[in-house]
């Protein structure tokens, strides 16, 4: 996986060297000088944590802080952002209608600790992403075991572990309310709780001959909401597709339960949605791509360092989902 930059695909060298241009400002509340710092200008990786950014943007604002000790948290039109969650995720998550660049607001005082587990900076990161990277190898192999000191042949073996089947799939579900025709009409969201975090892993299965789509694997992860009723269309983005079929909460209970055991710290959430739900947006790694496409080539070439797909769904529907 290391080598992804030098001899991957067009696309792997895309997510592996995407960045995203942040405009960062200091929260009033912390400026204690005049006039306010301007905001700091920082290109983020894709594919890395906003907490390793702390010690880049510290430099910008350091001589307007208040007293007391840092702890670095970021937030988007008042929602306090996730850090575990890749940078590139929560941009593709939370901007409908991607800004350029993204303008955030930093907190270096007050963390919200009744919103945001607590992060201890990079160390918080760096065992965040191998608990994910264990995860991604328990699904794929049964096991964990030395994830730490994996060879380039064990990652070449985890890889090829990967296209041979299960696929670990982190989905995103941010469920919309309101009616739009154009994304930047999208509403903020402004709480957690329109987001849907699913952890799946998806068996690519072929029927009778047939490619495993990306549309085929919307369904398996979404089976609370399409039973087996999805149908392809040319480009999400542009046409709306309609969810047929509604589960009751206890068959959804129900199909989690047989999923136990398949996945370290499996977090699946139960979704029971109203008939006529559609998904407005699907966004891969900032790309919208279309349900036809081979699902191989998606997991071959937008998935993350540690060997989770992560895909951003938008759906709208008239009821609250029901978590």
């Amino acid at each position: 996986m290391g080598s992804k930059g030098a001899g991957g695909t067009e696309a792997q060298k895309y997510v592996w060297e995407g960045a995203i241009p942040l405009q960062i400002h200091l929260h009033e509340s912390e400026v204690t000088t005049l006039p306010s710092p301007p905001p700091a200008l920082i290109l983020a990786p894709r594919i890395g944590y906003l907490p390793l950014l702390g010690t880049k943007i510290k430099p910008f604002f350091s001589n307007s802080l208040p007293p007391g000790v840092d702890t670095v948290w970021f937030e988007y039109k008042g929602l306090p952002l996730k850090w575990y969650i890749p940078t590139g995720v929560l941009f593709d998550l939370l901007c409908a209608e991607p800004e350029r660049p993204w303008n955030l607001t930093v907190h270096f005082r007050g963390y919200p600790g009744n919103i945001l587990t607590p992060c201890e900076g990079e160390d918080s990161a760096k065992w965040s992403f191998i608990n994910s990277l264990k995860e991604a190898a328990y699904v794929i192999n049964g096991n964990c075991k030395n994830v730490m000191n994996m060879s380039q042949p064990d990652q070449l073996e985890l890889w090829r572990s990967i296209m041979d089947g299960r696929i670990p799939v982190r989905l995103y579900v941010r469920t919309i309310n309101e009616d739009f025709d154009d994304l930047q009409d999208a509403p903020a969201v402004e709480s957690w709780d329109k987001i849907s975090y699913i952890n799946r892993p998806v068996e690519i299965h072929g029927d009778g001959g047939k490619c495993f789509t990306l549309c085929d694997a919307i369904t398996k992860l979404l089976r609370e909401l399409f039973g087996e009723k999805l149908l392809p269309k040319d480009d999400v983005s542009g046409e709306e597709v309609e969810v047929g079929q509604r589960l009751s909460l206890e068959e959804t209970k129900k199909s989690s339960m047989e999923q136990s055991g398949e996945m370290l710290n499996e977090r699946i959430v139960s979704c029971s949605v109203s008939d006529g739900a559609v998904i407005k947006l699907i966004r891969i790694q900032g790309i919208e791509p279309k349900m036809e496409i081979p699902f191989a080539w998606v997991v071959n070439n937008l998935m993350n360092p540690e060997y989770f797909l992560h895909i951003c769904v938008y759906v709208k529907i008239q009821e609250p989902i029901t978590i």
